[in-house]
């Protein structure tokens, strides 16, 4: 069992078939060495001031920063990166007519920090929804070097497709090592989970993911990122964020502070 690395120039259409057949795959230095500085430089005061994880499934080596949309250009930058962007709806719009933000998320893995626990993502929404629909697209930046020893993320390979009974070996698993600007790609589905870092150095990655429209997502990006934040970004961010309406009974608002007469409103409208 093995994990597909693909060059930075592959297509939505080689993802997709290596997503389907594992689950979860590698595009290698999809983005530059300054542009993973810059993005470190932007998140570096917010990272400073996360507290470590208060239980065992979090991390209490691991520091986990959230709110990057409205901290870190380049974080906007990735989340709406035409390659990743293009695989994400492919995949999750044979489900949805639009596409949401999930989450963003730094997380810092410290040495001594233990592994996790190996689980599904897409257990954010309990057993409710179908096997059949898959809900999200998660992807992990490497902000440093990802190695065996340093924590890599773990997953295995074709979990996707299994029972939910079933165990993985310690040989079905697989870490995600990449070098920064590489991003490692996988499924709601797939089991996975940070690794142990059993090094003398942070392990850091940023996990950017996407899910269904109509889902409820893991991070509240109304809170995170408040329409006079989201108010200066590009049409497509913003309606990544939610800022659209998912159908056309979905998502629409009234105004309660001036209008008087309840007129029904595109989320767009506030941004104006």
């Amino acid at each position: 069992m093995n994990l597909t690395y693909l060059p930075k120039d592959t297509s939505v259409q080689e993802a997709l078939k290596n997503l389907a057949e594992d689950g979860a795959l590698v595009i290698e230095d999809l983005v530059d060495a300054q542009t993973i500085d810059l993005l470190k430089s932007e998140i570096a005061p917010y990272i400073e001031n996360t507290p470590m994880g208060q239980d065992k499934f979090s991390g209490h080596r691991t520091q986990r920063t959230g709110g990057l949309v409205s901290r870190s250009s380049v974080c906007r930058s990735l989340i709406t990166h035409d390659l990743i962007l293009s695989i994400a709806e492919a995949l999750l719009k044979q489900y949805t007519k639009k596409i949401i933000l999930h989450l963003t998320q730094a997380i810092t893995i410290h040495p001594g920090g233990q592994a996790q626990v190996l689980h599904r993502d897409r257990g954010a929404w309990g057993d409710y929804l179908p096997a059949e629909i898959e809900p999200q697209l998660n992807t992990i930046w490497a902000l440093t070097d990802f190695t065996e020893e340093n924590g890599a993320t773990r997953c295995v390979p074709g979990s996707h497709k299994w029972d939910s009974s079933q165990r993985a070996t310690t040989e079905q698993i697989i870490q995600s090592e990449m070098s920064p600007g590489s991003v490692f790609l996988y499924t709601g589905s797939v089991l996975h989970s940070g690794g142990a870092n059993r090094s003398n150095q942070k392990r850091a990655g940023l996990n950017l993911t996407y899910c269904l429209g109509w889902l409820r997502t893991e991070e509240n990006q109304y809170l995170s990122c408040p329409p006079d934040i989201a108010k200066n970004f590009d049409r497509k961010l913003q309606d990544l964020l939610g800022y659209t309406q998912g159908e056309y009974a979905l998502g629409y608002y009234t105004d309660p502070y001036t209008d008087q007469g309840g007129t029904i409103r595109s989320p767009k409208r506030v941004l104006e």
